[in-house]
């Protein structure tokens, strides 16, 4: 961990959810492996593709996360040269509320919450988060979605948002994420400080998210390290 300022400067943190929290690598290919691995693409090639469909929908007109997630399978499905019925199309989208949190998720937060006031800013629909917020079990003060601002990270709305529902300046905010692309691009931009979990993933350094140079003040690889690192270590 790398780490140069007072954890006590910060009032509110604020999250990003799939990827950070929600291990929804995991997720993703326990819903797409089985469709796609019969034409023979490998788990690789599947998060690959995934990566370059969900940033290009993202970036055109706004369309909630669900119909997103079933145009991204009709996009995997044209690159492997497999049919998809209605409902194979439609099943990533379904599967979102089964995809698991990350075994140091639930804890971390929990000690987390103690301190700060913790704050989602999520690319997701409202509906699809209902099912994630009851395996997170931990209640945040407030959740910010994709639905709710009619706009994709790495945009940088949700952000604006969450100042404005926080009513905190940019600095006193530390933003915990994954994909450097969709959530440090922005919330750098705006002032935050930000933290970089670096999850595992099939897709090393970028993990499920296009290429990004932003620098992180903080890298971790668990949060139970930014817990040491927020708690811990001045208590």
């Amino acid at each position: 961990m790398n780490w140069h300022m007072n954890p006590n400067r910060f009032t509110h943190l604020t999250f990003d959810c799939y990827g950070t929290l929600i291990d929804w690598e995991t997720g993703i290919l326990a819903a797409l492996l089985p469709l796609f691995q019969r034409g023979g693409a490998t788990p690789e090639q599947i998060l690959q593709r995934y990566v370059f469909h969900e940033a290009r929908l993202e970036g055109m007109a706004w369309r909630p996360y669900r119909q997103v997630l079933t145009e991204v399978s009709v996009a995997l499905a044209a690159d492997f040269q497999t049919e998809l019925t209605e409902a194979e199309a439609a099943s990533l989208a379904q599967s979102v509320a089964n995809w698991p949190p990350f075994p140091d998720t639930v804890g971390a937060l929990r000690r987390l919450k103690d301190r700060y006031k913790l704050v989602i800013v999520s690319n997701i629909d409202d509906d699809l988060f209902v099912a994630t917020a009851r395996l997170l079990e931990v209640p945040f003060d407030d959740v910010i979605t994709a639905q709710q601002v009619r706009s994709y990270k790495p945009a940088t709305a949700h952000f604006h948002e969450a100042l404005r529902r926080m009513e905190a300046r940019a600095t006193d905010v530390l933003h915990v994420a994954q994909s450097l692309y969709h959530d440090h691009e922005p919330a750098k931009r705006l002032g935050f400080h930000t933290a970089w979990v670096r999850r595992p993933s099939r897709l090393a350094v970028t993990g499920l998210a296009p290429v990004s140079s932003v620098q992180a003040d903080l890298e971790a690889t668990t949060l139970d390290d930014l817990v040491r690192l927020l708690v811990l270590s001045t208590t």
